[in-house]
């Protein structure tokens, strides 16, 4: 494997034109992978730590963003729901092959307030809101089987019914503090612009040497 590589030719991120606020270049990048990249471009990677200050890593969904942050969903008692509660300090990144950008981000997560949790909860297909009501994430479980009969369970429960939101289950906004945006170049001279978050909520912006 030490012998792949490839040239990154497909764009740059010149210091003309880079906006004051992030989240305008996040917009225009997010756009953009939505229109030419494939799969998932919602998908980001979430990082959180525990008690020990041993970090986990995994997939997620980004479900909204806007100037305040980004927003996603999950269970409040899965292990990074757990986690975010005890430190709510987070990292997340976005990677989009095609374009050969990656943004990280790090930040401060919090609950989203419970109406706009209900909101997102109602659009959601019945057989997801099932799920949020199935699963004790993160926790053990003896078999599939014991999975597929707590869904019957809940199926028959909610019969004819709409479908409430567990109070378990929610939204998180991440307030961006840092955001790296990395632009692929020739020969590993990537561009790399950081935008760090001020004490007057200005954002400081620097060139990162690759």
């Amino acid at each position: 494997m030490y012998d792949k590589r490839r040239n990154y030719t497909r764009g740059e991120l010149p210091d003309q034109g880079i906006p004051e606020n992030p989240m305008e270049l996040f917009r225009d990048w997010y756009l953009q992978a939505e229109e030419n990249e494939s799969g998932e471009q919602n998908a980001f990677t979430l990082s959180t730590v525990d008690a020990g200050c041993r970090p986990t890593n995994r997939v997620v969904l980004l479900k909204r963003f806007t100037w305040e942050g980004f927003v996603f969903y999950t269970n409040y008692e899965s292990r990074k729901g757990r986690e975010i509660a005890a430190n709510p300090h987070v990292s997340m990144s976005f990677f989009w092959q095609k374009a050969e950008r990656q943004v990280i981000i790090r930040g401060v997560a919090e609950k989203l307030a419970a109406n706009l949790s209900d909101g997102y909860f109602e659009s959601r297909p019945r057989g997801s809101q099932l799920g949020a009501w199935v699963s004790r994430q993160s926790r053990p479980i003896e078999s599939r089987e014991a999975l597929d009969e707590r869904l019957k369970e809940m199926e028959i429960k909610f019969e004819g019914k709409e479908i409430p939101r567990p109070e378990h289950w929610g939204g998180f906004l991440i307030r961006p503090e840092y955001m790296e945006f990395w632009q692929g170049r020739p020969n590993r001279l990537h561009d790399r612009i950081l935008y760090t978050l001020e004490e007057d909520y200005s954002w400081k912006i620097q060139r990162l040497q690759p």
